[in-house]
């Protein structure tokens, strides 16, 4: 790991951090905006970041890519309740006969995680594209990806409207709709 990934790793994931803060404040997720993404900074994450950093995509990606598994990743969703890999457990339907039943499948995100998810995957598009950022970056690495997502389809269903609605009407008109429609009772 050289010295100068290390800083820009650090600059990359701080910058990152700020953004959340600045959009988590704007919906009223304070706590939420202090404290995300922190286990970027343990050493599991931080060194794999570092060492595998490239500023323009997830580190997490080449060191699946060279190692077959991220440890940096697995360590991080357990942590991160914004992920929806983080709700991921075995179906306990009630009909044992159901054959999803035993089956692995997102579980409910609360609404609360659900919108720092949706600010995680805001803030890391004007991260990771910069100057080039649109309104709709965030929706189409979505729809790029939702295939092979295990998450709730209510989850789904909120994080798309939420993320369609930030590339048809913008972030203020957004977040009115989440502190108004979205986090109204807390």
């Amino acid at each position: 790991m050289s010295l100068r990934k290390a800083f820009l790793h650090f600059k990359t994931i701080t910058h990152h951090r700020h953004l959340v803060m600045k959009g988590c404040f704007k919906a009223g997720l304070y706590w939420q905006g202090l404290t995300h993404d922190l286990s970027k900074y343990s050493w599991v994450e931080f060194s794999v970041g570092a060492k595998y950093y490239q500023g323009d995509r997830s580190p997490n990606n080449a060191e699946r890519e060279e190692k077959g598994v991220s440890m940096a990743w697995l360590h991080h969703k357990g942590r991160n309740k914004h992920h929806l890999e983080y709700w991921i457990d075995y179906n306990a339907s009630k009909n044992p006969t159901d054959k999803e039943h035993g089956a692995m499948a997102g579980m409910e995100m609360p609404a609360r995680y659900v919108v720092e998810m949706f600010v995680d995957r805001l803030s890391a598009s004007k991260n990771y594209r910069k100057d080039a950022y649109r309104d709709d970056d965030p929706l189409n690495y979505f729809l790029k990806s939702q295939d092979h997502y295990i998450i709730h389809p209510k989850t789904k269903e909120l994080l798309h409207r939420l993320l369609l609605m930030n590339a048809q009407k913008g972030e203020e008109e957004t977040f009115r709709y989440i502190r108004k429609e979205i986090l109204h009772n807390r």
